[in-house]
């Protein structure tokens, strides 16, 4: 199905900031459906014949629906829409006529003008038709809550025609707010409650109020709960900015270990401040997990942080056990075991400072990269580059991955680029890709290229060079090296995936990994 905007910019000639007004109310009305008990479906005309198109709809949450199919897309015309033609034409909210009947369900029309306030402040041109549709097959007399529902519904509704309502979201402000059924207070200009529903009592009642709050002033309230005097008065002038006419920002209020979620809107139907609209809602547990989950997060954190600095205090014994070693091969071996532990540490030192279990796979590799050409054992200078990206790798790939690709592009280095008297001089130099840069002599670069791209859930990388190539003799299989021995057994185990050495297309070597990277679960399916 189309989306509210795909439709709007199809079928109609509405101006984009119309349509984002459009988008606000459709994120805002499941307020207005609930204290309606009734249907919302947002309506804008097609042509000048008086067909409609419907754009969005929404059900009540607190009232069985009218409507059993989903309305979007449907386009009206004639006798079945006369009432949003008035509504449109006129610039009123229409609620004559008799009750209709959909199926067996009997439901009231009712359409109420959308506009959109120009940058005077004043009310703009009727862009949009909101139809409310109340089913009536459940109709009985209304109880206090229900009339205060419907009351405060009736000034919201006004005030979409008056092009005031829904307010302007304020920035980080996300979609999540109280509803209407955690808690609603109605107050009067003055700010003195003249209604609150039972839930909204029980949520004052956890942050110590026991009485009821009927002809309380609601700021004062909120100055005098709050456990935080800062925090009581930024509740309290929300809600005087409220009755001014203004939308404040939804706050908290946290007293007795309790958190309460407020939202003020104003009330001010054909512009007159008639008081506010006070929506609460108790998130005391969402809070407890919400500070549970950030000391978890925490917690890990210092936890990679701690076995980053372990694995550091391991390259640096291994180092000075090296500069006391007499026998080359030894010294050699225990430089080695300095880098791999260090790549690792690279893995864990970005985990201590990632939010997740995930890191930025690019940047490990950039500085594996650069290590290599520092630390290699090799007279030659060696440029290295990257291409495509790896992005966000989970931490099980990422450490060993790291470890791979350190192998590799020391392997590459070392071994790609021997001194240059151990270079056959009636050799032929091998072809250089089209994009390597020559050397000053006209001769390649010595250079390494890893590249990485993505494809059907699987990760492709290449660690070419543009070397001497491999050996006539070379077997990957029952190559004695301590690095490759490695890299197998990481891509193959750990990885579970796939490595080929082969020589390059264009001379050198050119190592190919394929790692899966949606890991398998242990009764066979597969995991994100």
């Amino acid at each position: 199905m189309s989306t509210l905007r795909d439709l709007a910019e199809e079928h109609t000639h509405l101006r984009r900031a119309d349509i984002d007004h459009l988008h606000r109310i459709a994120g805002d009305w499941q307020l207005l459906s609930d204290l309606s008990f009734a249907d919302l479906l947002l309506w804008v005309p097609v042509d000048a014949d008086g067909t409609f198109l419907c754009v969005a709809q929404v059900r009540p949450t607190t009232a069985p629906t009218a409507y059993q199919d989903d309305q979007v897309g449907r386009i009206v015309g004639g006798p079945e829409v006369a009432h949003l033609g008035v509504a449109y034409s006129q610039g009123r909210i229409w609620r004559e006529g008799d009750p209709v009947w959909y199926g067996d369900v009997p439901a009231r029309h009712e359409a109420i003008p959308v506009r959109l306030r120009t940058a005077e402040g004043e009310a703009g041109e009727v862009v949009a038709v909101v139809g409310r549709d109340t089913n009536l097959s459940t109709a009985r007399t209304p109880s206090q809550l229900e009339l205060n529902y419907l009351t405060t519904a009736d000034d919201l509704a006004q005030m979409i025609a008056d092009g005031t309502f829904p307010p302007p979201r304020h920035p980080g402000e996300t979609t999540s707010a109280p509803r209407v059924g955690d808690g609603l207070v109605r107050l009067d200009a003055g700010g003195k409650v003249t209604y609150a529903s039972p839930n909204a009592q029980s949520a004052y009642r956890r942050l110590g109020y026991a009485s009821h709050l009927v002809g309380e002033d609601l700021a004062a309230l909120h100055r005098r709960l709050a456990g935080d005097p800062l925090d009581g008065t930024e509740a309290a002038n929300g809600i005087l900015a409220a009755l001014r006419g203004e939308a404040p920002p939804r706050r908290e209020i946290d007293a007795r270990g309790a958190t309460m979620l407020t939202r003020a809107l104003p009330l001010m139907p054909a512009g007159v401040p008639i008081g506010a609209l006070v929506l609460v809602r108790d998130i005391t547990e969402v809070r407890r997990r919400d500070r549970a989950l950030i000391t978890k997060d925490a917690t890990i954190r210092e936890i990679h942080h701690r076995v980053k600095n372990n694995l550091q205090t391991v390259a640096a014994l291994l180092r000075l056990q090296a500069r006391r070693v007499a026998m080359p091969e030894a010294r050699v071996a225990l430089e080695e075991s300095v880098r791999r532990v260090a790549s690792i540490a690279l893995v864990h030192e970005t985990l201590s400072m990632s939010s997740d279990e995930a890191v930025e796979f690019d940047g490990i590799v950039d500085r594996v990269a650069s290590a290599a050409t520092e630390v290699a054992a090799t007279e030659v200078s060696v440029g290295m580059r990257r291409q495509g990206s790896f992005g966000v790798l989970p931490a099980e790939i990422a450490t060993s991955l790291v470890m791979v690709l350190n192998e590799l592009l020391l392997n590459a280095v070392e071994h790609g680029f021997p001194p240059t008297d151990e270079t056959d001089e009636t050799e032929t130099p091998p072809v250089p890709a089209a994009d390597v840069v020559p050397g000053a002599d006209g001769s390649a670069r010595p250079e390494v290229v890893v590249s990485a791209h993505r494809f059907r859930k699987m990760l492709h990388v290449s660690v070419a060079d543009n070397g001497r190539g491999l050996p006539p003799d070379f077997d990957a299989e029952r190559g004695s090296r301590l690095g490759l021995q490695i890299v197998r057994a990481l891509v193959t185990g750990e990885l579970r995936g796939t490595i080929e050495l082969r020589a390059g297309a264009n001379g050198g070597t050119e190592a190919v990994l394929v790692v899966p990277l949606a890991r398998s679960a242990p009764d066979g399916r597969s995991q994100p």
